[in-house]
């Protein structure tokens, strides 16, 4: 079930809301876990027994990590090998097998000896039930003694399968302690139209072009077709993810909860660095959190850090697949980030701001080519096809109409460049202009016609895709 969908919005949505407000305050958090258990299975039946092996695994490993503080080490890494294991198996062992009997073939070509299905969302539960028994062994909470809340910390629907990476820490009080009100309710709402709208209306228009020119492939695709392919491809990613962020902490506020914010419009960003610090922000700081400082973090000399940085980017390519182009996608921005700090960054900030953006920009861009391609011979390809006339018989006018050039401009637009403009007006205005994000009248109302036009263009249309689902 996705946020994006009819049975979401008129059946699974209202029910649960229902069901949350009418009930005494005592047994809200059950009815969240049940509802939460009942959309997760409603895709994934048998894979509930997996994430609730998940919590209990957790759930033990952090008691018996606070009892026993002489054996708390071996406890931790007892419980980081389980997760790990699990993770390691649903979502590489295909990719390794692949590989190994590959290297026994005549020609090279690989077989899994079976097919492993990846349950939806194991690498963001695990790295939230991660999170939780690193910072109960690191002393920074109390272990969870209550086996439903820590369920719900693990399963809570909105954030379930595709985060934001919510650290325990972060929600712990929330989830005995919340308060629910008209105003965050409504400011839920706002969010979570404008994250649909995101979605459905920019994303999944993108995102059938983006899959036709890259089903095609870059020899049948004209070189502006290519170059069209992959920009939008870009901004879908984008908005794709972004906006189901901004309806599961729109969804979470409806609940009482405030969740992190995931993304700060990336594509404004002046350099690589920047870039990651408005990207994925809850997985980008998971790995600074409990790897990266961990590791020493920049305080072992110039040598260290890049070696950490390099490890850092290696596993956030690894988190999101384990073929070689995301791996090398990874290395790719972790490359860019130790460039700016030998000599680049310092360039840039001596240069005006547009160059650093350029710069950025170009950077971000072939590194998504690498991504969507996931085949480094296709990346290769493509982007030497777009730069070299090839015979592609498939021309940009096929997919570039008066409707698809508003599209493009909307989402240029709305990537951070009119809440740039919105937030310099403001703060010229003495304060006579709501904050992005304050409930107004006119704000929801604008965010009702915006769920009312996705809600029309999920009838009129059945293609919903959703990139992350697969991480």
């Amino acid at each position: 079930m996705v946020f994006s969908s009819m049975l979401f919005l008129w059946i699974f949505l209202p029910l649960v809301l229902a069901a949350y407000y009418i009930s005494p305050g005592k047994i809200r958090n059950g009815i969240l876990v049940f509802f939460s258990l009942l959309f997760y299975a409603w895709g994934e039946p048998l894979y509930v027994f997996l994430m609730l092996f998940s919590v209990s695994v957790n759930f033990t490993g952090g008691i018996l990590i606070e009892k026993y503080q002489t054996r708390k080490k071996k406890i931790l890494v007892a419980t980081l090998i389980i997760n790990l294991g699990v993770l390691g198996y649903f979502k590489y062992f295909g990719t390794l097998t692949e590989a190994i009997t590959g290297l026994f073939s005549a020609d090279g070509t690989g077989t899994t000896l079976f097919q492993v299905a990846l349950p939806i969302g194991i690498s963001f539960y695990t790295f939230q039930a991660l999170s939780y028994v690193i910072d109960v062994y690191r002393g920074e909470v109390p272990a969870q003694h209550n086996f439903w809340h820590m369920l719900l910390y693990i399963s809570f629907f909105p954030q379930l399968i595709a985060g934001p990476i919510v650290k325990y820490r972060d929600i712990a009080a929330q989830i005995t302690g919340r308060k629910e009100t008209i105003r965050k309710f409504a400011a839920g709402i706002m969010r979570f139209c404008w994250g649909l709208g995101k979605k459905v209306l920019l994303a999944n228009s993108f995102a059938r072009v983006v899959d036709e020119i890259f089903k095609y492939g870059p020899y049948a695709v004209s070189r502006k077709a290519l170059w069209l392919g992959a920009i939008l491809y870009m901004m879908q990613i984008y908005y794709d993810f972004s906006g189901y962020s901004d309806m599961a902490i729109g969804l979470g506020k409806m609940f009482g909860f405030e969740f992190q914010e995931n993304f700060n419009y990336p594509y404004t960003a002046g350099s690589v660095q920047e870039f990651w610090h408005r990207w994925h922000i809850s997985l980008s700081s998971w790995f600074r959190d409990y790897v990266y400082i961990p590791l020493g973090g920049n305080r072992k000399g110039a040598a260290c850090t890049y070696r950490n940085l390099l490890i850092v980017f290696f596993l956030t390519g690894m988190w999101h697949g384990a073929g070689i182009a995301f791996i090398l996608w990874g290395l790719y921005h972790g490359l860019f980030l130790i460039l700016e700090r030998v000599w680049l960054g310092k360039k840039l900030e001596k240069l005006p701001g547009i160059v650093g953006w350029g710069y950025t920009v170009i950077a971000v861009f072939f590194g998504w080519i690498l991504f969507r391609a996931e085949n480094i011979s296709l990346f290769f390809t493509y982007v030497r096809n777009m730069f070299v006339a090839h015979g592609g018989t498939i021309l940009l006018s096929a997919y570039l109409d008066s409707k698809m050039i508003f599209l493009i401009v909307m989402g240029v637009l709305f990537a951070g460049v009119l809440q740039k403009i919105y937030e310099k007006v403001r703060v010229h205005s003495a304060g006579k202009i709501p904050a992005n994000g304050m409930v107004t009248v006119p704000r929801m109302i604008a965010c009702l016609v915006i769920f009312w036009l996705s809600v029309a263009a999920l009838v009129n249309n059945s293609y919903n895709p959703f990139i992350y689902f697969r991480f």
